[in-house]
């Protein structure tokens, strides 16, 4: 693409939030349009979230999982893996230094724990919300059941993080065990947004089988789900999983799709993903920020169970 035809793909994007699906593909596939994509993005970003970069203290409070999602590193079948699961006074111990240092939302990730009952998340929300009044509560816990998402929301969660990883339900599939569906997750997310939390999702970039067809249905259908907060990062291969040996997601296509993403959802709040430092350094985290991105997630994960908690 000549650089008079990608500038102007970029405004229009820029100015209507949209393009065709032909035109998205354009630009995904330039790696020449990353610069341009970024510097757009960031006028937008500053536009409509400000400058400042919004800081979240995320607690990961456990690495069991009952799933096996192809690509994770915390899967069920994993069996190198050391398992832990912290208690509702461990967690409530690493969120009091994060408030300390002026951190006001937390959130709480971990794999479908049958350990991590649904009445011990509802008291972990409720101790905190108690000693922190004043704190956002964001929990990204996986599928649940419609009544524990009103139990939770009821207790105080004010936000729910649930990647739908990729729309595209054969592609879906192939990342997916059998027990699992797209048409599942796509309801808990509808059922998230009825309950009236602010919603979060989003894909992974590079991941095996994807194709450039497979993200534009990613990012047409987040242009209509409109979440509160997208978070995409490039698929890292991990060990112990049936796609260790696959290649990583490229960088400058997340941060096309970054971009991308920002122009089309002015107002949403996009994080700087720990997977991008994790495959270019603190570097791609930075350019991520300075292309659309206004996130971060330092963790507060205690220590010895910091190094157990491996996605990839």
């Amino acid at each position: 693409m000549n650089s008079q035809s990608r500038n102007s793909l970029i405004d229009k994007l820029r100015s209507t939030s949209d393009l065709s699906d032909r035109q998205l593909e354009a630009l995904l596939l330039d790696s020449d349009a990353t610069a341009c994509l970024q510097a757009a993005a960031d006028a937008v970003r500053r536009s409509s979230k400000g400058s400042a970069v919004k800081r979240r203290a995320l607690i990961e409070i456990t690495n069991d999982c009952l799933n096996n999602c192809l690509y994770c590193g915390i899967r069920a079948a994993n069996r190198n893996l050391r398992r832990y699961c912290l208690s509702a006074d461990q967690i409530i111990d690493a969120a009091r230094p994060a408030y300390a240092q002026g951190f006001r939302t937390f959130v709480l990730q971990g794999g479908e724990n049958a350990m991590l009952t649904d009445s011990m998340v509802t008291r972990v929300i409720r101790l905190l919300k108690s000693e922190m009044p004043d704190a956002a509560i964001t929990l990204s816990l996986g599928e649940r059941p419609f009544d524990v998402y009103k139990m939770w929301r009821d207790a105080g969660a004010d936000r729910y993080l649930l990647r739908h990883e990729t729309y595209n339900p054969q592609h879906y599939r192939s990342l997916h065990p059998s027990a699992m569906s797209r048409d599942n997750r796509l309801r808990c997310l509808d059922d998230l947004a009825a309950l009236g939390y602010r919603v979060g999702t989003g894909f992974l970039v590079g991941s095996p089988g994807q194709q450039t067809s497979h993200i534009i249905e990613d990012l047409r259908f987040i242009q209509r789900f409109r979440p509160g907060m997208i978070g995409i990062g490039p698929f890292v291969p991990a060990d112990n999983t049936p796609f260790a040996d696959r290649p990583a997601g490229d960088i400058g296509l997340t941060l096309r799709c970054v971009a991308i993403l920002r122009l089309m959802n002015p107002g949403a709040d996009i994080p700087a993903t720990t997977a991008l430092a994790t495959l270019g350094g603190i570097q791609a985290r930075q350019s991520a920020l300075s292309g659309g991105a206004n996130v971060i997630m330092p963790k507060f994960t205690p220590p010895e169970a910091k190094e157990l908690y491996h996605l990839y």
